[in-house]
């Protein structure tokens, strides 16, 4: 008899998939996916099966795709299949054959899926590669999202046999004489997972012959403990995080008071793709070294006077707008620069926003840019040359936001604006001035 019951309970209790959903079931003919194959017909579920060929066991390759298709005529549902060249992707995608084989499989579930319209994706995991999970997790190092194992439900993967052992998995498949092929593969030692199942468990088990039950105890409880913590890191977000125009700030003086620090800092910025050693490094210069810019792939977290900040990368700098006399506007980044030529001797006061300059001044072509080291104006208003990088200093910018401020620049190299902030006291508008330029920023 089959355990179509415990299976459909399993099913309903844990949400997997609804009823009447189509379902696509990962074949790869051993004894775990044959018995959730026919548990699946058993049951009554609108399924398919779909096997992979990584053409890596030549053969014994060909033996299993064939089996899982005349397994699918036996049963009387769709068969899907395809061959592919995993050592050629490893090789060109610089991965090992394993990480090549997963990505190449769940890509093309997500194909067939997207094209035959299935709801969910069934894997035959069962107990036992949830505690090997656990293990493998624990040997390369893993936070609390480690600990849970396998889930019975993430997005469209669904594992129906959860509830089973693989011991409970032979005794069905013998005795009800259903056929299955063997991987050769699952008894070499010489992958880390096999090295688990066949050396590790054997051994823990001497120590703890129930060491299955004890670890469906133990997923409960790390399960429970990883949703009391994304509930309190959700809250965490509400109260913590403010949101500039595209930039996110973390006030320095509340993170201080996050207990545990460090767990939870790192679950605030994990989506952002900042890591623990990351974290262990913003955690040790919070009361110095202001300005410290830290990278994950698409973001950067800057360390500023009160504040953390987490911006989005740009995906270039930036290059240089030139102005030509006749034009009326230009668009550098997300501003856009308007010029209005007057023979009013016009004064612009209290607008950073615009400035008028004296147009006999003027050298063109003018230059819009992003500051760079060196740079420096003589600022309206004040005697004396300032460094640029001083001046946005005493504006309290931080290293990103300097990165943003266009920069008017002379054909003779002089700087006329800082955009946003303040002119050049050499450029201004004077009794002599006989003609202006004004220069509106906008942005966009």
């Amino acid at each position: 008899m089959l355990p179509v019951t415990q299976f459909a309970n399993f099913i309903e209790q844990n949400a997997l998939f609804a009823p009447g959903s189509k379902v696509l079931a990962a074949v790869s003919g051993g004894m775990d996916s044959v018995l959730m194959t026919h548990l699946l017909k058993a049951a009554g579920i609108n399924f398919s099966i779909a096997h992979c060929n990584f053409q890596l066991r030549s053969n014994e390759a060909l033996r299993d795709q064939e089996f899982c298709n005349n397994l699918a005529n036996k049963l009387r549902v769709p068969f899907h299949t395809i061959n592919f060249d995993t050592i050629a992707y490893a090789a060109e995608h610089k991965i090992s054959i394993q990480m090549a084989a997963r990505d190449l499989r769940y890509q093309w579930f997500d194909t067939v899926c997207q094209q035959s319209g299935y709801q969910a994706i069934a894997l035959a995991h069962h107990q036992n590669d949830a505690i090997e999970t656990i293990l493998l997790n624990l040997t390369r190092g893993t936070g609390i999202a480690g600990l849970h194992g396998i889930l019975p439900k993430n997005g469209m993967l669904v594992r129906p046999l959860l509830f089973l052992k693989r011991e409970e998995i032979a005794t069905f498949i013998t005795g009800n004489k259903l056929d299955f092929v063997e991987d050769s593969s699952n008894v070499s030692a010489k992958y880390a997972r096999n090295k688990i199942r066949l050396e590790v468990i054997p051994r823990l088990k001497e120590l703890n012959p129930s060491l299955e039950k004890t670890f469906e105890n133990n997923l409960k409880h790390f399960r429970d403990l990883e949703l009391l913590l994304d509930n309190q890191v959700a809250d965490l977000k509400k109260t913590l995080l403010q949101w500039g125009t595209d930039e996110i700030f973390l006030l320095i003086d509340e993170v201080k008071k996050l207990n545990p620090a460090r767990l939870l800092l790192f679950k605030l910025l994990q989506e952002y793709g900042f890591n623990e050693t990351t974290v262990d490094d913003v955690l040790s210069v919070l009361d110095k070294h202001s300005g410290r810019i830290f990278e994950s792939t698409g973001f950067l977290l800057v360390l500023d006077r009160e504040r953390l900040i987490i911006k989005q990368k740009k995906t270039g700098v930036l290059e240089p707008v030139s102005i030509f006399e006749q034009e009326h506007e230009v668009y550098y980044g997300t501003y856009k620069l308007n010029l209005l030529h007057d023979d009013t001797p016009l004064i612009i006061k209290d607008n950073p926003l615009a400035t008028s300059v004296d147009a006999a001044l003027l050298v063109y072509p003018l230059t819009v840019r992003a500051w760079q080291e060196g740079d420096y104006f003589y600022p309206l208003g004040m005697k004396g040359r300032k460094k640029l990088s001083d001046y946005f200093i005493n504006q309290k910018l931080s290293l990103h936001q300097k990165e943003e401020v266009p920069i008017l620049v002379n054909g003779n190299g002089d700087i006329i604006w800082v955009a946003g902030y303040r002119p050049d006291e050499r450029y201004k508008v004077n009794n002599n001035t006989k003609k202006v330029t004004i220069f509106e920023l906008y942005k966009l």
